[in-house]
């Protein structure tokens, strides 16, 4: 397909594809699509590529292995990696590379992909990669864009993508609230599912993009924005296939017959489904989640507030209101320029010179805007009866106007098209995909994340603000930070933008968060999550005494997957033949992916 084939091609639906799109939201994805293709100035590769290979593992061995991997499981679902790359965009993903690179696009790659269609498939394709010796990547849709997307953390790996042929909803209870689901179920399926059965007394909790893995999702432990939204918390039950082949059933899912997998996470003895999150000790093929009641009313609402120094009274004001659920789900506090880029239209629209843009024309811009100038925007949900959300937003509206010039934004008055409908939708469980448009700020648009935690404390914020401020202004890389606040905790998520064509500017973005990374951790503060070229480094600040984390990590690796087959180096836990090889990325070793081999099996 060529470039203006790919750009002028329709959206898949839902209907089509796994990974497609709901119908009420076709006209909005064609609308996305097309601002990104309009931005994109990246040049279309299309020679063939050399043949990826695993590393440790003779060329000839890899393609014999594959021959017979291929009559296992039907050569349609057996593909080489030796195509020319074609990024797509978010509904039309890869999982040849990532998406979103900031390194040069060679290098997260896998070298073929595979597709089970069942548990048993799985176990066969774990199995034969335990006999040759050849790392294996799971994935569940590759939709973990700005975090590595489809791509492998080592290159030459063998991608598993569980999604094309493994995306089924098993299970809906609309008695317990509660589901089952394949890997390939996306929260675009999942409602799309509970709507067409009738089933308008559940909610589902949904990411700010909707069409990404529920499974995929959960077990990296992203969340979403009702109360439910923490996705780890609320899942219950996993079915996991081992490095070494074995299949377990977690909690309830032990016990032959049981009818509570999906209502009792806990089961019986040692509690192990964490260790199945952001690692890589396993395949979960199966998952349940806990599902909302439908609250009986909902009712959204903004406030802006004018200066930035406003941020410590704010996280200070919000704190007690969140611990003490009068703000009720995880609700985000936003810098006025991730508004503005909100909105899809380039930076160039806006300003057109070197460096950060200046505050003048950030607030010149927010005086335009529908909501009107400011710094600062919260956005929340007030849930239950108009009689039970009025008492609480007559407290928050008290408190948020102690902070002179706070506005509360009156939503009448916002065109349908606004930013705040969107978290509104998402808010009350309903997928989205407006959150893209803040890509298009660059050409080639692409984003990677800075996502440190912190108590819900006005000094760390402002700790954290002013130390993500002064190395963006470093590097010349404008700042978008929004605070995403927990019951106890509270992340700070920064999206860096970037154009993924520029050399330069995917490694200013890269020194950039590698500061970032050591700068937070010096203070105290950790990334929850990462991408994967800074897995490593975000690991190894975990490092109280003497590694011992990690020590314990590389233990459980080393007796669960003692052929070190599955995801070598994901989470910077690497198997022992791969260890201090030099696989290990950090700040010194640069942009290099590549370590000294692996150590011959004993």
């Amino acid at each position: 397909m060529s470039f203006s084939e790919e750009a002028q091609s329709d959206v898949p639906l839902l209907s089509e594809k796994h990974s497609g799109i709901p119908q009420f939201l076709l006209e909005k994805a064609r609308a996305a699509k097309a601002s990104v293709f309009d931005g994109r100035t990246k040049p279309k590769r299309t020679r063939n590529r050399l043949p990826v290979v695993p590393p440790g593992v003779e060329e000839q061995t890899f393609f014999t292995a594959l021959d017979e991997l291929s009559k296992q499981l039907g050569a349609e679902n057996v593909e080489r990696n030796d195509k020319p790359l074609r990024d797509g965009w978010y509904m039309e993903h890869p999982n040849t590379h990532d998406l979103m690179t900031v390194l040069d696009e060679e290098e997260f790659v896998p070298s073929a992909m595979v597709y089970p269609g069942s548990t048993e498939e799985v176990q066969q394709i774990v199995l034969w990669a335990n006999k040759y010796q050849i790392p294996i990547n799971p994935i569940s849709m590759g939709r973990n864009l700005g975090y590595g997307g489809a791509a492998p953390r080592l290159r030459g790996a063998v991608l598993v993508d569980l999604g094309r042929r493994m995306n089924k909803i098993l299970d809906i209870s609309p008695e317990d609230y509660t589901c089952l689901l394949e890997p390939g179920v996306s929260f675009f399926a999942l409602y799309e599912a509970v709507k067409a059965k009738g089933y308008d007394h559940l909610w589902i909790d949904v990411p700010d993009v909707g069409g990404g893995s529920v499974i995929g999702n959960t077990v990296d432990r992203g969340v979403g924005y009702t109360p439910y939204g923490d996705h780890w918390a609320c899942h219950a039950g996993l079915e996991v296939v081992l490095p070494t082949g074995e299949v377990i059933r977690t909690g309830m899912g032990a016990l032959p017959g049981n009818n509570t997998w999906q209502t009792f996470p806990y089961g019986f003895g040692p509690y192990s489904d964490g260790i199945f999150s952001q690692s890589n000790f396993g395949i979960v093929t199966k998952m349940g989640m806990t599902l909302m009641p439908n609250p009986g009313g909902y009712e959204s609402y903004a406030y802006t507030f004018q200066e930035e120094e406003d941020l410590d009274q704010l996280i200070e004001i919000i704190r007690p209101l969140r611990i003490g659920n009068i703000l009720e789900n995880v609700a985000q506090l936003r810098h006025v320029t991730q508004s503005i880029a909100a909105r899809g239209k380039p930076r160039t629209d806006y300003y057109k010179g070197e460096g950060t843009i200046p505050v003048d024309v950030v607030h010149k811009v927010a005086a335009t805007l529908p909501m009107g100038d400011h710094t600062w925007v919260y956005y929340g949900m007030s849930y239950g009866p108009k009689h039970i959300r009025q008492y609480k937003l007559d407290i928050i509206d008290a408190e948020f106007k102690k902070v002179p010039g706070a506005r509360r934004i009156d939503p009448s008055t916002l065109p349908p098209d606004e930013y705040f409908w969107a978290r509104d939708r998402i808010a009350a469980g309903i997928p989205e995909l407006q959150e893209l448009r803040w890509v298009n700020w660059m050409p080639n648009g692409a984003h990677i994340a800075f996502s440190p935690v912190s108590p819900i404390r006005g000094a760390d914020a402002k700790k954290l603000y002013d130390l993500a401020k002064r190395r963006h202004d470093e590097f010349g890389i404008d700042l978008f930070p929004a605070f995403c606040v927990g019951l106890r905790e509270m992340h700070l998520i920064v999206e860096l933008v970037y154009d993924r064509a520029d050399p330069k500017r995917r490694k200013d973005v890269l020194d950039c968060l590698r500061h970032l990374v050591d700068d937070a951790a010096a203070c105290g503060y950790g990334e929850y999550r990462t991408h994967l070229v800074l897995m490593d480094q975000v690991a190894g600040t975990y490092n109280w005494n003497d590694n011992a984390l990690m020590k314990f990590h590389e233990k459980l690796k080393d007796a669960l997957d003692p052929n070190g087959i599955m995801a070598p180096g994901r989470c910077g836990i690497w198997p022992k033949k791969y260890r201090n090889r030099g696989w290990e990325m950090t700040r010194d070793s640069g942009e290099n992916t590549q370590g000294n081999g692996v150590a011959p099996p004993s």
